[in-house]
């Protein structure tokens, strides 16, 4: 059915009014009748539901149409497509792997020409669409169906930059995660990418080695590594004509927008300095823990690490607290792991329990010792230097 049939006012109207509903209850209690499918209906309100933090702008438009979860899933976030607006400029910018066109849309407001590039044909009508409904006019906002690379080869000239968010689904909808196993392939084809563009930017999955992935790419000038609230969203490898790259890793926590820059060449001639516990134990955010900086953060921040394979640090004082890309909690006393002394401390049974480097997992020491997360006080277990198990009574540290 062609969209314009689909996605008629009626049905735009349906989603608003069903909103907060239970779209399996909708299907049982609605069928398809004139102009209206419900199927559809409620796909589209079981999407604005999933979607509701990660795209609020979109959300709040009642004629945005909304594609299959898998496209929904890979997509950026606002909040992660705005940041990203920070590296880029120009007059062309060219997305090779359009999708939702999420990036398309944030990225290129600042450019005169945005091509998106998308090889389905119903997600193309779906950005189409979209770009419509959000206010972008066809004169800037290009939708081409096509194949990423068959487009790249026709581009007359070079663009300022192209951007890429390769598929990361193999058959059988399994996980991948090389740049060389994605879709389009971006190892095969760096050298005509070089070629056509000024600048690169890849999007790449949280779980690619970015050790790998300079490897693969040596020519790449930066990599970012970016985290929403504490967790790991994406990989950002770019690439510059005409400069040579330090290749220094930058990790970044949102909404903070605070970061960490470091080079790998220097974190592997790096050494770490070690002690037991002080008055203060460090936690690394998950960017920071991602991008690999190890020696690098500790050594910054004059810290000093518990134990070679604990990314867990400590210090007496805290000169520097201000600047620190991590938690940090304030030791209370050490703690003897047994349910006589952790019923004492936690007679509620309430306390967030952390691991780093230790025999027991988080979710294993609560089920053992009857635990729950909740309230303020923290317990740490760790291996630390002298390679015996430790446990510790923690409080966050408010900076």
């Amino acid at each position: 059915m062609e969209a314009s049939k689909l996605y008629t006012p009626e049905l735009f109207q349906f989603v608003q009014d069903h909103l907060s509903e239970d779209p399996a209850q909708l299907l049982l209690r609605h069928k398809v009748s004139g102009a209206l499918d419900v199927k559809e209906a409620a796909v589209q309100i079981a999407a604005r539901q999933k979607s509701r933090r990660k795209l609020p702008q979109w959300i709040a438009n009642p004629s945005v149409i909304f594609p299959p979860t898998v496209s929904l899933e890979q997509c950026s976030s606002e909040e992660t497509a705005i940041f990203k607006r920070r590296f880029v400029d120009g007059e062309r910018l060219l997305d090779l792997t359009g999708g939702f066109g999420v990036d398309s849309y944030y990225l290129g407001e600042g450019f005169a020409e945005v091509t998106y590039v998308e090889r389905q044909e119903k997600l193309a009508g779906i950005a189409r669409h979209n770009f419509s409904a959000l206010g972008k006019h066809s004169s800037q906002y290009k939708v081409v169906c096509g194949d990423a690379i068959d487009f790249l080869t026709s581009v007359n000239g070079q663009v300022d930059w192209a951007y890429l968010d390769p598929a990361r689904r193999g058959e059988g909808n399994q996980k991948l995660y090389k740049l060389s196993d994605c879709e389009p392939d971006i190892v095969e084809n760096w050298e005509l990418l070089t070629r056509k563009a000024q600048n690169i930017m890849v999007k790449a999955s949280p779980m690619l080695d970015i050790k790998e992935a300079l490897r693969e790419l040596p020519a790449l000038s930066e990599v970012h590594v970016v985290a929403v609230k504490n967790e790991v969203k994406e990989l950002l490898l770019i690439w510059r004509s005409g400069e040579k790259g330090s290749r220094d890793i930058t990790a970044w926590d949102l909404p903070a927008k605070a970061s960490f820059a470091f080079s790998l060449e220097k974190e592997e001639v790096e050494k770490s300095s070690f002690s037991l516990p002080d008055n203060y134990l460090v936690l690394p955010s998950a960017a920071i823990l991602k991008a690999g900086a190890f020696k690098s953060f500790g050594n910054h921040y004059q810290l000093k690490k518990l134990h070679p394979h604990t990314h867990l640090y400590t210090t007496s004082e805290l000169a520097e607290s201000t600047g620190i890309l991590g938690r940090i909690f304030e030791i209370q006393e050490e703690v003897k792991m047994d349910k006589k002394t952790l019923r004492k401390l936690f007679p509620s049974g309430q306390v967030n329990v952390i691991t780093r480097n230790y025999t027991m997992k988080p979710d294993i020491i609560k089920k053992k010792f009857r635990l729950k997360d909740g309230g303020e006080d923290y317990l740490v277990a760790c291996t630390v230097q002298d390679g015996s198990p430790k446990a510790f009574w923690c409080k966050r540290f408010s900076r």
